[in-house]
C-alpha cells in the first residue's frame, strides 16, 4: 500500500470519527500530493512514496516554523493547533535515530575517512553534508553536525 493511499484511507476514518484536526491535516497532505501530481503531469491515482515523504517533511518543517513564530507572538491557541497537526504529520515519518546511534555511524565514517587519508578537520561541512545524505531523513541534521563537531575536537 502506498503512503498516498494510506493518507486517503485515513481521511475516510477521520471523517467517520469526526476528528476535525486529523481530517484537516490529512486533507492538506492529500491536496499537496494532488497538486504535485498535476504540476509534474504524473499519471495515476497515487503519488510515489518518496515524493509524498518529501511533502510530509516540508510540512513538518513549516509547522515547526509556525509554532516558533506563534510562540513568539503569544498565540497559544494557534500553537496548540499546529502542535496537534505536527504530531499527525510526524506519525508518517520514519523513526528518527537517537543521538547515540548517530554518533556511532558518524564515528565509523570519520574513522574510515581518516584511515584513507581523506579527512580534513577544517572541512567538516563536507563530512556533515555527506552524512546527512546518508541518513536520508532518519536523523536530524543538527544532531549529525553536533556529532561530527564533537568527534573532531
Amino acid at each position: 500500500m502506498t503512503l498516498h493511499k494510506t493518507i486517503k484511507d485515513q481521511i475516510k476514518e477521520a471523517l467517520r470519527a469526526k476528528d476535525t484536526i486529523r481530517l484537516d491535516t490529512l486533507r492538506g497532505l492529500n491536496a499537496l500530493a494532488l497538486n504535485e501530481m498535476m504540476t509534474n503531469n504524473i499519471a495515476g491515482d497515487f503519488l510515489a512514496d518518496d515524493k509524498v515523504m518529501a511533502l510530509i517533511k516540508r510540512s513538518v518543517k513549516q509547522h515547526k516554523d509556525s509554532i516558533e513564530q506563534f510562540e513568539k507572538g503569544g498565540r497559544t491557541d494557534l500553537v496548540s493547533k499546529e502542535k496537534a497537526e505536527l504530531i499527525i504529520l510526524e506519525s508518517f515519518m520514519p523513526a528518527m535515530m537517537s543521538y547515540d546511534e548517530v554518533k556511532i555511524v558518524v564515528r565509523t565514517r570519520v574513522d574510515a575517512l581518516k584511515s584513507q587519508g581523506n579527512f580534513d578537520p577544517k572541512a567538516t561541512g563536507k563530512v556533515v553534508g555527506m552524512l546527512i545524505k546518508e541518513f536520508a531523513g532518519k536523523a536530524d541534521g543538527n544532531m549529525v553536525k553536533q556529532a561530527v563537531d564533537e568527534l573532531v575536537k
